[in-house]
């Protein structure tokens, strides 16, 4: 009878770890290769012992991650501008913020041509520039940029950083964006410039402008997995700033160079600027997003504790 229920304890454990393993979660993180959208993926075997299998699509920026989250194609959308998700959530959208992801946004940053008359954000009068999609988070940089120095710029939407800086080269975009570690070979080569970085700007440099989102009822439904992809995902972040191997494996996946990932790290994005547990400057925040018109007021505190649900870190 022990011998039994012995067997019988076997086989339930195996078929829990079977079921943990089996758990998919479908994800959507903008720009393939970038550094902070590439967590799941260089993160594959940490997920794995959490009992998450990643089904991880890769879109042109943050805005069609957000239209992903909200149709239900994906459960969890990674890298997502944090007004336009206060935006989508006033209107009903069903997203939830799940989990910061950059504060201070050191890694975007805006760049010409060489031989451009443009050297400085201020100068960007009657030109055109360049954010991916709207509602990311290089959209409300831009946003914000006409607003610091009362721009009279054309916003354009580019997509992706290889697509924006093929219409950079061809002349038919005065002003590119790009996130670190894209596009520093041409940087260092001296064929492009950078202008400005998003953190030039003081509403930017203490604010969480990207977070995590999840779909209202993947949450419900799958809480406790979304839970453990948020663990999962800060353990991978600690494991890739602390051990070469991590950095080993993002050069393996993105194909940059290590020296250009070297300096990405050292001036672009500091392990801080991924911290993950709390969104911060929201009242401010707020303010930009009703000054932007992606709010018509500033949320109640009852609304701002329904939407932020980040799971408690572990000690």
């Amino acid at each position: 009878m022990i011998c039994l229920k012995v067997v019988a304890a076997a086989v339930a454990l195996a078929v829990g770890a079977a079921g943990a393993l089996a758990a998919e979660l479908k994800i959507a993180s903008p720009q393939r290769g970038s550094w902070e959208g590439a967590v799941p993926e260089i993160g594959r075997e940490i997920f794995k012992k959490h009992g998450l299998d990643l089904d991880i699509l890769y879109t042109a920026g943050g805005g069609e991650t957000l239209q992903a989250v909200i149709s239900g194609a994906v459960d969890v959308g990674l890298s997502a501008g944090t007004l336009a998700i206060l935006g989508a959530y006033q209107k009903g959208a069903p997203v939830r913020i799940i989990s910061a992801s950059s504060t201070g946004s050191r890694e975007l940053f805006w760049y010409v041509l060489a031989d451009s008359k443009i050297h400085a954000m201020r100068d960007v009068n009657e030109a055109t520039i360049a954010y991916s999609t709207a509602g990311s988070s290089t959209n409300i940089a831009v946003l914000r940029f006409i607003d610091e120095h009362r721009l009279k710029a054309r916003p354009v939407a580019t997509g992706d950083v290889s697509a924006t800086i093929t219409q950079v080269m061809t002349r038919q975009v005065d002003v590119g964006w790009s996130v670190a570690p894209f596009n520093l070979k041409p940087l260092q080569d001296g064929k492009i410039r950078i202008i400005a970085r998003a953190s030039d700007l003081g509403a930017i440099r203490n604010q969480t402008i990207r977070v995590q989102i999840a779909n209202v009822n993947a949450l419900t439904q799958k809480r406790d997995s979304i839970g453990r992809f948020v663990r999962a995902y800060r353990e991978t972040l600690d494991w890739m700033y602390a051990s070469p191997e991590g950095i080993e494996k993002y050069l393996k996946f993105s194909g940059f160079a290590e020296d250009a990932v070297r300096r990405t790290l050292s001036d672009f994005i500091p392990k801080d600027s991924l911290q993950t547990e709390r969104v911060s400057g929201l009242d401010e925040a707020m303010q930009d997003a009703v000054r932007f018109k992606y709010l018509s007021g500033p949320l109640t505190p009852q609304q701002v504790s329904d939407l932020i649900q980040i799971p408690a870190a572990t000690r």
